[in-house]
């Protein structure tokens, strides 16, 4: 087996590495990662939304690239449909009545939107919760669906620790209210936990192809924590982001170790 074919093999050894070439997926979402800092000091913020959009698009793509051999196109398009409209109502409740995250309202940065919220957003849950899904898969194992779903709301709010300070600092949502999380309302992050718990309740996500998605989560911490501590001027939701998603990272890691 050549080099390609064992990195391919490693992502998703169902799919030959002719048929679909992942790891130059996977090489273009993280360029496009990396990108945004450079992006931001040649053209400054404006272009932002651009790269941001570009990036998740791809992560997307390869969050369902990985889903649609295990489920089938069919269930995995209507979890996907699932999660972006619920992902829209929870957000856009959230924006016009501040529950369960608090008072907040999204800038005109992120276009274009739907009744105030843009459609980047659910797009983002939707990029983010399958690979917390399988992080939560791992460490909660195959039977507990209680667990599961707790772990999985931990595992997307731990995400969040990164997000909301970033955006924040961009203008792309304001709180009403700053809070104590570095100006992030603390009610933010049970709404979080609330909404991501919900969303995975009603979709019942089935057996998961954990490896490649579980990389994909881990790819996402280690590039939120150099982003927002070297080139975002935020050193302290870099650790705390640092910690958070590490740790889970931490646990699935000794899951798989002691073959539980």
């Amino acid at each position: 087996m050549n080099k390609r074919m064992q990195v391919n093999f490693y992502l998703n050894p169902a799919i030959p590495f002719k048929q679909l070439p992942v790891s130059r997926l996977f090489a273009a979402w993280i360029l496009a990662m990396i990108a945004l800092p450079i992006v931001n000091f040649f053209l400054g913020q404006a272009a932002l939304p651009l790269v941001i959009t570009l990036s998740t698009l791809l992560q997307v793509t390869l969050v369902l690239t990985f889903l649609v051999p295990t489920w089938g196109w069919r269930i995995t398009l209507r979890s996907a449909i699932t999660v972006m409209g619920l992902a829209w109502l929870i957000e856009f409740t959230g924006s016009t009545t501040g529950y369960p995250f608090g008072a907040y309202h999204y800038t005109n940065l992120m276009q274009p939107q739907i009744g105030g919220v843009p459609i980047l957003i659910p797009l983002a849950w939707l990029m983010m919760l399958p690979p917390a899904w399988a992080v939560a898969r791992r460490i909660a194992g195959p039977h507990s669906r209680l667990a599961f779903i707790a772990w999985s709301a931990l595992a997307m709010t731990a995400w969040d620790l990164f997000l909301d300070p970033q955006m924040v600092a961009w203008g792309w949502w304001v709180w009403a209210q700053p809070g104590g999380y570095f100006g992030i309302p603390w009610t933010n992050y049970l709404g979080w936990l609330l909404a991501s718990a919900l969303i995975t309740a009603v979709v019942r996500p089935g057996p998961l192809p954990t490896r490649p998605l579980v990389l994909i989560y881990a790819i996402t911490w280690l590039l939120e924590s150099l982003g927002l501590f070297f080139f975002w001027g935020l050193p302290g939701p870099a650790l705390v982001g640092f910690l958070g998603m590490g740790s889970l990272l931490w646990l699935t890691y000794m899951k798989r170790k002691t073959g539980d």
